[in-house]
């Protein structure tokens, strides 16, 4: 699924405490919502407890704090999970969280089948544009296919990767080197994806594509007619898909552009017609195309994404120089909440009471089990559940893995 997201429209979902966000989305689910949307804050992206101290200062103030199963339930109290669908923007501990919310889901009485909707996970693009990367790029891989493989048997509905072309575009990258590095990450995923013994054709469908909308839309348009062209002809000579699914078309996003517009601008499926006979709309996405594909070539003679990042390609490339340290700016949560000194207080408070009330060698057993299984091959999710079950909290469940597999960048203390 490929979609197109404005940047003046993007708005953050979580309101500092698990409390305050549940608040928030029961009003929104009781006037008819059906698809909720949470950030998490920035020690949690980054896979900390609150009461850590790289964490000061920052409990709460671009998202929600959740520090362990106690956060999710209260988090999602009285929502109806299996009439929602749930975007979690998270970054590199997406899966923990994900567990979290199958665990909740679980005490409601809900099959994990039942579940849908879509966890934000990009960890290439963390290290092109954000900084605030977990673990190092290889265990972060290994870590992503494991949430694949797991999400296929155990949440079949549910979209295990968003790839997210507007956070490049966000750093300035052109219309080229945000279809190119987008795919170009589309493409380390699905040959991680292979490598663990998935068929292309299984996993291609689940991937979605989010792309920045710019200034105009013929500009926009182009931009994802290109991206359609180059991924379908990406899926079908480099993986042999055989799946019309896992070439998706770009139709939903022109049709949500075409609502915003209040016309149709889009042709029959399956092919995506907006505006079509222009001479010069074909002669741009053919440049785009040409351009795009020029740039992949050059990120797969550096041994694809990952190898290239080891380059510092796509940094060069987009100038991050200039856009180093992006940060979540919290749109759309109340200042005085985001600013709050108590919040984080009591935000650590809760955390200790966790910590008392929990059985510490249940949890102590239950992160031995994690340990063992980042060291060998076996996937990490189902210990990890388990952990999480016991009472363990993110960050202990984080730095677990960061003691087998090392650490990513750590924010500045």
């Amino acid at each position: 699924m490929f979609t197109v997201c404005p940047w003046t429209t993007h708005r953050s979902a979580g309101f500092t405490t698990a409390g305050g966000s549940n608040a928030y989305y029961r009003r929104l689910v009781a006037h008819g919502t059906t698809e909720l949307s949470v950030v998490f804050d920035l020690p949690t992206q980054w896979g900390l407890d609150s009461d850590a101290p790289l964490a000061s200062g920052e409990v709460g103030r671009a998202g929600v704090a959740v520090d362990s199963i106690d956060d999710m339930r209260v988090l999602f109290t009285g929502i109806p999970l299996e009439r929602v669908s749930t975007s979690m923007a998270v970054g590199a501990p997406a899966a923990v969280l994900l567990l979290l919310y199958q665990l909740v889901a679980e005490e409601q009485g809900l099959r994990a089948d039942r579940l849908t909707g879509t966890v934000h996970h990009d960890v290439l693009a963390e290290y092109v544009v954000r900084g605030r990367y977990v673990f190092p790029p290889e265990p972060s891989l290994r870590l992503a296919a494991d949430l694949f493989a797991y999400c296929r048997a155990q949440l079949p509905g549910w979209n295990t990767l968003s790839i997210s072309g507007r956070a490049l575009a966000e750093a300035g990258a052109t219309p080229a080197q945000e279809i190119a590095f987008t795919l170009a990450e589309g493409v380390e995923y699905l040959r991680t994806a292979v490598a663990y013994g998935m068929d292309v054709d299984d996993f291609a469908p689940r991937l979605s594509f989010l792309f920045g909308a710019r200034a105009t839309l013929l500009e926009e348009l182009a931009t994802l007619r290109a991206a359609r062209r180059v991924w379908s002809r990406v899926l079908g000579e480099q993986f042999g898909a055989r799946g019309p699914a896992s070439r998706m078309p770009v139709r939903r996003a022109v049709r949500g552009l075409a609502a915003v517009l209040g016309g149709r601008l889009y042709g029959p499926a399956p092919t995506v017609r907006p505006f079509a006979g222009g001479r010069a709309a074909a002669r741009t996405v053919d440049a785009l195309e040409a351009a795009a594909l020029e740039l992949m070539l050059r990120v797969d003679e550096l041994g694809g994404a990952v190898a290239a990042l080891g380059h510092g390609f796509q940094e060069d490339e987009i100038g991050r120089a200039a856009h180093s340290h992006l940060r979540l700016d919290g749109d759309g949560l109340d200042e005085a909440a985001r600013l709050d000194p108590v919040a984080e207080q009591r935000q650590t408070e809760r955390l200790a009471k966790v910590r008392a009330w929990r059985c510490a060698d249940r949890v102590d057993d239950a992160l031995i089990a994690v340990r063992k299984a980042a060291e060998g091959p076996d996937n990490v999710l189902p210990p990890m559940k388990g952990a999480l079950a016991s009472g363990a909290t993110v960050g202990e469940v984080c730095d677990t893995l960061r003691q087998v597999w090392g650490a990513g960048f750590q924010p500045a203390a």
